[in-house]
Parts: C-alpha cells; structure tokens; sequence
C-alpha cells in the first residue's frame, strides 16, 4: 500500500507514523579516557549532588579519586551522599576545609570526616539516615543525585557491571542500586575491563553512562575492617551464649528461622553459637541476612539454612561464597530495608543481634556517637532491623574504656527503645517490660532475668569516668529515621 495514501489517524489506533526509512539502532561509546572527562561528560557544576558506596569499605579509592578531580577543577559546595564513609576517607577532611565539599548525608561516618564535622568543620548540617532510609530517600525524590560514581571490580564497554570479578572483587553491589536508577548520570568506575558480554552482571548497560578504566578501585582487604570481626574475650563470649539462650527461649528457634547479626563482635560471634544449637536442634532456617561474614558462609555451607540474603559482603569469605554459591543471594539496599517497599528483607526477620555504644533505660540504643559527643559511625541497618525483626537483642558490656554503656540517657538516639526487646550483658539479661509475653516465656525456660536499672547501677558503679554528650550549640548532624522523621541532634563537641 502507497504510504501516502495512509490516513493520520484511526479511532482505535490513534496518530499514524509512516515508517520514514532511518535506522533507530545506536552504538553509543561509553569508554572515557579518564575521571576527568567523566566530569565533563556529566556536565558536574558547583553544588552537584555526587553519590557513592562502601562495598569496599576502608579499602575504598574512589571517592577519593573523583574529589581529587573536582578540587583540581575548582569545583565548590559539592554535595557527598555516600553510603558509608570510613578512615580512608580522610581526604574529604581537606576538601571540606577548602570548600570544594560543604554537605554530606551517610548511613555511617567513622574516622577523620567524622571527627571534623564533629568539630563544626562541614559548612552545612550533616545528615545520618539508616540504610534502608537512604535507599528510601533516593527512590522517593527526597535525596536527588546528579552523579553516581559506582565503584565496579569489573565492567564492559557497554556498561554491565559485576563485583564477581577482577582483582578487587567485592561480591554484591546492593548499595548503589537505588543511585543508579534515580541519578542523572552514572559513571562505572573500574579497574578491570572485560569484554562483551560479562558475566554474572549485577547492574546493566542500561542504567550507566559513562564507564572510565582507572588503575585501582581500591584494597580489597580493607573490606574486613575492626568492626566486623567476632570477638574472642571471654565476656564477650559468655554474652553470645547468654544471647542464643534467649533465641532458643523465645520460641523463634524453629525450620525456617530467620536471623541478622549486626557489624560487632559480639553480634557476629553469636552466629558461630547459634550453628551450634542449631546443629543440636536439627533446625533448618531459611535465611540469614545483612552484611554476611564467614560464619554465615559456614552455616550456608553447613546446610543450616536455605540462603543468605546478602546487601554487602563483610569479608573476603563472603566475596567467594558470593561468587560460587547461587545459594547465596544479593540483594539491593532498597529490597533490604527501605520501608516503603511492598516488603523488604528486614521486616521478614525472625530475630536481630545488634551492639550498642550505649543504651538507656528506655532502651534506646545509640551507635552514632562516642561518650565524648564525637560521631563514630550511625545506624547503617541497625534502626532498620530493629525495627522490622520480631526479636531485637541489644549485646553490649557494662563498661568500655572506664565508660558505663548502660547510660540514664543515651547521648543520641539511633534506634529508639520501642524497637528493642532484650539487653544481654555479662551481668544480666533485661527485657523491654512491653515485651510482657517474652518475659514469661524465659522464666519458663529458666532464664534468670533482672531489671535494666539494676544494670545501669552496676555499669555506673564499674565506671571511672562519665560521657559528656553536649545539648547545645550548633547543630552539626541530624540523625534521621528509616521513615524520615528525626531521632535526634547531634551537636558540635
């Protein structure tokens, strides 16, 4: 049919185009030379939002990198939204003195950025959000991005990228994945190229733009860092043991047992206590989640249970069960814990281990700041499983460094008390008296239980020195809930 004779419209079909003859398929060149191309490429002006991930963690190089380029270019009142930001950060220090950076939101800050904007070095309020907050934050508009840079162990020339491969292979990639389909521009950063197509992609060609070769991404031992090992001390021990007696008590130790273990070591050498009852029981769960350590492996590995669901891998053992197991899973920060979800992970717990560096009588939980008022690190996804699982366990000594962490009043809150059932100490097990029916079920199974004054006495009584948390004065950080709402202020020291 002559196409000139074809009407411009049908009632039912609507406007006719008629096929003109040109070719719709494009091969686009994503391979740029350099960072500093990239920066051109994405158009990066003064006051950009710039978004980035800690899959590896202390060992991470780009963040760095790409400040370097945008100091060198003169760039001021940049916007830092990263996951997580650690002790090797400590350039950022500079460039916030400089003013090339003047804001920063994280789901956790340690090290020398922490301490500055402590200090009142950041010009703008610092913003602390859970994991599944930030992840919520991103999707719903309320933290834009113009630029991810996606840390990748390995990529292709369209843009597939996988951390299962390549020198600094880091498993999972959970935490840039809300980024990448909410940012303006996505630049892959990599140190290995590989050809298309790669394998075992984890973000795809069609969320990235630009991908730029560098030398290193980073150091992949730095992804085991102090707090993600377990603990060997004979207190810490005896907490564990304590802690998998209320598992067991709960009733919640049965096939299909879900569970977390937060980044402490405590936490994590409950798991290594638990396979151990659960070996005893013949109990088979059906996940653990989080960030995954070697003892989760051994407990996949050991047929304890169905899968691990894993947003970020905690160690180098981790990485290779990641890589060779399809038993073990990854997962986004947003399928993790972002609250607005259909259903995130967090909220399918059974039961959650978590630390604390202090908790109150109301049982909240701060893990933001030092005795000293000085931020040291933020929820990550401890208010998120606190709040989802159905038995949240608070493991922490009495004392650290002459301090009591069983405080009157915590100096920030992190996680608040309504969330938290049961705190073990090596000098009693307490529960949150709204927890009524968990009460009668450890003394029915003969778990001694005491007061959390009564604790609070005793680490009062076994301290040399109390915190100093200060409630005044500029406010350098604000500590947001997984919903968005405000748990607390934090406070130049």
């Amino acid at each position: 049919m002559d196409r000139s004779a074809f009407p411009s419209s049908l009632k039912d079909y609507g406007e006719i185009l008629p096929y003109g003859g040109a070719s719709t398929s494009t091969i686009r060149r994503k391979l740029l030379i350099d960072l500093d191309a990239a920066f051109s490429a994405c158009n990066i002006q003064d006051g950009a939002t710039l978004s980035f991930h800690h899959h590896l963690r202390n060992g991470d190089a780009v963040l760095n990198m790409v400040l370097a380029v945008a100091a060198r270019r003169g760039l001021k009142d940049l916007q830092i939204a990263a996951s997580s930001l650690f002790p090797v950060h400590e350039p950022l220090v500079e460039h916030i003195r400089r003013g090339t950076v003047t804001g920063i939101s994280a789901g956790f800050i340690s090290g020398p950025v922490a301490e500055a904007i402590s200090r009142g070095e950041l010009e703008k309020t610092a913003t602390l959000r859970t994991h599944g907050g930030r992840a919520r934050a991103i999707e719903d508009g309320e933290l834009s991005i113009d630029v991810v840079f996606v840390a990748a162990p390995a990529a292709d020339p369209c843009g597939n990228l996988s951390g299962s491969f390549g020198p600094r292979a880091f498993g999972t990639m959970g935490y840039p994945k809300s980024d990448v389909l909410a940012a303006r521009h996505v630049v892959a950063v990599t140190d290995t190229l590989m050809p298309f197509p790669l394998a075992q992609i984890e973000i795809d060609q069609q969320s990235v733009d630009w991908v730029v070769e560098v030398d290193r991404i980073g150091d992949a031992s730095g992804i085991l860092s102090g707090i993600t090992k377990p603990t060997t001390e004979p207190i810490g021990l005896e907490i564990a043991q304590r802690t998998a007696d209320v598992i067991e008590a709960s009733g919640l130790l049965v096939p299909g047992f879900s569970l977390q273990n937060g980044a402490g070591g405590i936490s994590i050498a409950t798991a290594s206590v638990l396979a151990k009852r659960m070996t005893l029981l013949g109990v088979k769960g059906s996940f653990a989640s989080g960030g995954i350590t070697d003892f989760h492996v051994q407990m996949l590995e050991n047929d304890l249970f169905e899968s691990l669901l894993d947003v970020q891998c905690f160690d180098l053992s981790a990485v290779q069960s990641y890589i060779r197991n399809p038993r073990h899973l990854g997962m986004s920060a947003s399928v993790y814990a972002n609250p607005n979800q259909r259903g995130s992970v967090v909220d399918m717990l059974d039961a959650v281990v978590l630390g604390a560096a202090e908790i109150d009588l109301d049982f909240n939980v701060n893990v933001t700041t030092r005795a000293d008022g000085k931020i040291m690190g933020g929820s990550g996804g401890h208010a998120d499983t606190a709040d989802g699982a159905k038995l949240t366990i608070i493991t922490t000594r009495l004392n650290a460094a002459g301090f009591p962490k069983i405080v009157e009043k915590v100096g920030t809150i992190t996680t608040p008390g309504k969330t938290v059932d049961v705190l073990v100490t090596e000098a009693g097990i307490a529960v949150n008296p709204q927890r009524d029916d968990l009460v009668e079920r450890l003394h029915s199974s003969g778990i001694k239980l005491c007061n959390i004054e009564d604790l609070q006495q005793k680490a009062a009584a076994g301290s040399q020195r109390q915190p100093c948390h200060p409630n005044e004065g500029r406010i350098v950080a604000v500590s947001q809930y997984r919903d968005g709402t405000v748990t607390d202020l934090i406070r130049q020291v």
